[in-house]
């Protein structure tokens, strides 16, 4: 059963910091690519930043550009996101994406899997 679990979020103050965590089973997490993606109250997704499967590129929203960080750790199939310098606009819900895409013979094949969420919340 594929899985991903979020971790590590929760409520802290402008200008502080939160390390969320998404750790993934069921399938090879070394070959997908992994992103976090959050919902603010009342708006769509929004993509924040992503890792390719081999970890060497991460590519990140102007928004969050210089404050957050993405890595992954292919030893505990685990992905985090580090978010420091938290603005009251950086509060979502944020969820942990895997992608992969594989040529199947005829046909390209989407893997992409989804977690539960975690929610974070930027106020005074």
């Amino acid at each position: 059963e594929v899985q991903l679990v979020e971790s590590g979020g929760g409520s802290v103050q402008p200008g502080g910091s939160l390390r969320l965590s998404c750790a993934a089973s069921g399938f090879t997490f070394s070959t997908y690519a992994m992103s976090w993606v959050r919902q603010a109250p009342g708006k769509g997704l929004e993509w924040v930043s992503s890792v390719n499967s081999g970890g060497g590129s991460t590519n990140y929203a102007d928004s969050v550009k210089g404050r957050f960080t993405i890595s992954g750790d292919n030893a505990k199939n685990t992905v985090y996101l580090q978010m420091n310098s938290l603005k009251p606009e950086d509060t979502a819900v944020y969820y942990c994406n895997a992608v992969r895409k594989t040529w199947e013979g005829t046909y390209w094949h989407d893997y992409d899997y989804w977690g539960q969420g975690t929610q974070v919340t930027v106020s005074p």
